[in-house]
């Protein structure tokens, strides 16, 4: 199993623990004692998950999770929690946790919860990826055909981008050849899903304001 797991828990023992348990399964693990300790620290840029205690000393683990979300740094996060704190990890979860879970922990459900968190994070590290792709490729269209690729998705016919741009049609063919070659795309279908990935406001949605 591949994957970063950055354990914050003041315990000791239990971090330690938790550790061993990953890496006998193939994580790297980073133990940290203190949320200031965990942001002190240089993350790698891998997929990973983050599995934090409710109560820490100092920044408690749901001022951290309110701080990551702020500062827009998006590791899936798991609360560890007692048994009493079963209502802020509740909390934790509306505020975008993934998963509480409540000690003493069972081994299966820690590697159940963190095989999860990891796989989201990959998938989302994919996504994230494909849209920075789509943005280079979209960086390498002229004006006009980006007005083109917009009226193109929205499902226009040629001859209605025509009459919309005040061109010919013979342009607009020209143009719309450029900008599914360029943005790598086969289909209307493929490129509206690429200008709704890329926020581009449509000439339907230009029309309903």
């Amino acid at each position: 199993m591949s994957g970063f797991v950055h354990i914050v828990d003041d315990d000791k023992a239990v971090r330690e623990s938790i550790g061993d348990l990953l890496r006998s399964i193939g994580y790297q693990v980073t133990l940290h004692g203190s949320a200031s300790e965990f942001l002190g620290a240089e993350l790698p840029d891998a997929p990973a998950c983050l599995l934090v205690d409710v109560r820490l000393p100092g920044t408690s683990g749901l001022e951290l999770q309110e701080y990551l979300t702020r500062a827009n740094i998006r590791v899936p996060m798991i609360l560890m929690t007692g048994f009493g704190d079963v209502p802020m990890s509740v909390k934790g979860m509306k505020a975008g946790a993934i998963d509480f879970l409540t000690k003493p922990i069972r081994d299966q459900d820690l590697i159940d919860a963190v095989g999860a968190a990891v796989r989201l994070d990959q998938e989302r590290r994919r996504e994230s990826s494909k849209n920075d792709q789509l943005r280079e490729r979209f960086a390498l269209l002229t004006a006009r055909e980006r007005e083109v690729m917009a009226l193109v998705a929205s499902g226009l016919m040629n001859k209605h981008i025509a009459n919309e741009l005040s061109i010919s049609e013979a342009t607009v063919k020209m143009h719309r050849g450029s900008v599914m070659r360029k943005m790598g795309c086969k289909s209307v279908a493929m490129l509206a899903r690429m200008a709704g990935a890329l926020e581009i406001q449509t000439w339907s949605s230009r029309a309903a304001r």
